[in-house]
This record gives structure tokens, sequence and C-alpha cells, in this order.
């Protein structure tokens, strides 16, 4: 069974529109420690939306693969090579248009499936945008962090403390489900212990006056494992199968 979108020939995907809940991955290109790749949120967003598509029978738009910029506690920010960042004004049109042009082709049931921190605020002001102007449409909105149950957080970090969501950066939910998903592409051998010297609670700019370790990485990814990458996929996928049963009929 056909899931992504670009699979699918311009007739498949008419036929299978009428009923069916598209979902939109949202993510960026952005720098995970030396032992991850650019793709990381990508590669998270993706994977886990078929999951979701294939428990619902719903369609996989393609993915959103720039977000907005890094911010320095969170993913490490542009200082690293590779970071490829979106303004905010240029994200909000961009998921409005992809958004507006679903609806056109008469699309009624969306699910945007974030997997990037930084993108939310502006996923939801495109996506209210669309909503005011098309009210017959129902769209949801949710990281993929947001999903994660408390139960299996907890089976996750069993060795390490939780370090919050922000700081859980190519560190272990992170480095785990791109073990499961790509193992291939991720390189344990080069995998260092790192994290800032302190938690700011405020930003400064230019971000280069911030202290940010030359690795990239803001938490530790010791302990991670395909397993445990598992364990989370599934969580996940579960309960965004559920919001969408519940919500999106």
């Amino acid at each position: 069974m056909k899931v992504f979108m670009q699979d699918m020939t311009w007739e498949e995907f008419k036929e299978k529109k009428e009923n069916a809940v598209v979902i939109l991955p949202t993510s960026s290109t952005e720098q995970h420690g030396p032992h991850l790749p650019l793709a990381v949120d990508s590669i998270l967003s993706t994977g886990l939306a078929e999951m979701v598509a294939k428990k619902v029978g719903g369609i996989v738009a393609p993915t959103v693969n720039y977000g907005y910029k890094s911010a320095p506690l969170s993913g490490g920010g542009p200082l690293f090579p590779g970071t490829i960042d979106l303004n905010g004004n240029t994200l909000v049109c961009l998921v409005f248009d992809i958004l507006e042009e679903l609806v056109r082709d008469g699309v009624k049931k969306i699910l945007v499936l974030n997997g990037h921190f930084e993108n939310e605020a502006f996923l939801l002001e495109a996506i209210d945008l669309i909503s005011r102007k098309y009210e017959d449409v129902v769209i949801i909105e949710s990281s993929w962090w947001d999903q994660v149950s408390l139960e299996v957080r907890e089976k996750v970090f069993d060795e390490v403390p939780f370090p919050g969501w922000a700081l859980e950066h190519a560190a272990i939910a992170e480095t785990s489900l791109t073990m499961f998903f790509k193992p291939e592409l991720v390189q344990m051998s080069k995998l260092v212990e790192d994290k800032p010297v302190a938690e700011l609670g405020y930003s400064i700019y230019p971000i280069s006056k911030c202290e940010i370790p030359q690795s990239g990485l803001l938490a530790t990814a010791r302990t991670s494992s395909a397993e445990k990458g598992k364990l989370l996929a599934e969580d996940i996928a579960s309960n965004y199968s559920k919001i969408v049963q519940a919500n999106l009929k």
C-alpha cells in the first residue's frame, strides 16, 4: 500500500485523498553533533509520519526539509556548517502555500507532524491563517516529542536523567530514533560526552557570544539504542493515531 504522496500518480492521489488524512512532516536541516546526520529532523518526522499513515490509512505529503532558525540552546545554532535556516516569514508562507494547495485539491483533514523544536510558532501561524480562510478544513499540529508517554520516557531515560526536550538535541531520543529508522547513518564511534557549561535562561545576540560546545551537543547520547528508538517510535505513532481517530474521522 502506497502512503507517500510523491510515489502516487495523480489519479491514485485523487482517489485516495477523498477520505484520507494527509500528514505533512516538517523538519529542518541542522547540525546534530559529530555522530548524526544533518537530516535527523527530516528522518524522524518522515519515518513517524509513515508509521502513522499506515495505522490510519493516511497519505504522507513530501517533507518540509528546512525549518526556522536553529537556536543555540535547543539546536546548536547556525554556527555549524550545514545548518540551513529559514526566516520566520519564509516558513509561514511556505507552509501556508502547501496547506492551501492541499485544501484546493479537496483535502479536508490534515496532520502537521513537526520534528524541529523552533518551528512550532510559525507552523501554528500558517495553520491559523489557513483555518480562518477555509473553515471546513480540520488541521492538527503536534511535535513528535509531545506524543511520548511518561511511561516510555522513563524507560528510555533509565540510566541518564531526562534533560528536557529543548536540550534533548542529538541526545538519547533523537539518536535512538535515528538508529531505528536509519542505522547506517549513525556513527556512534564519533560520539562524545558534551553539554553547555550552564543553562542561561536567556538569549544573547549575536549568537556567536553564546557558549555552545564545539561538538554541537547539548546533552549526552550515551545509552542510546535502536531498541529504545523502536519503543519511542511505536509509542509516538500510536498516540498520533489516537489523536487522528478522535479528531479527524
